[in-house]
């Protein structure tokens, strides 16, 4: 199942920068695992979205409280929903 995670925090935060190296760690250990769909920030305020795939909604929120933004006090609060894509254009994607 995929899950949609829509994270809130405040990119001014002095510990986005500290703790952004580990975060990606974490990220790229997940897409390799096949966990991880897509993420990336909201550039305007802060805030990112992370997709997951994951067997149930709490193995998801289990995912992103292991996320060191989330221990690491960066991310504030979240809400994940159940996503059904239906359209994607792989083309648009980055790599």
């Amino acid at each position: 199942m995929i899950f949609a995670a829509v994270i809130d925090y405040r990119s001014d935060n002095p510990k986005v920068a500290e703790v952004r190296p580990v975060h990606r760690q974490y990220l790229a250990e997940l897409k390799e695992k096949g966990k991880l769909v897509i993420s990336g920030p909201f550039p305007e305020k802060g805030g990112a979205l992370i997709v997951y795939e994951a067997g149930s909604k709490e193995e998801a929120e289990a995912l992103l409280k292991a996320d060191p933004f989330t221990t690491g006090g960066v991310f504030t609060s979240w809400v994940i929903h159940q996503w059904n894509p239906i359209f994607i254009n792989r083309d648009l994607l980055p790599d």
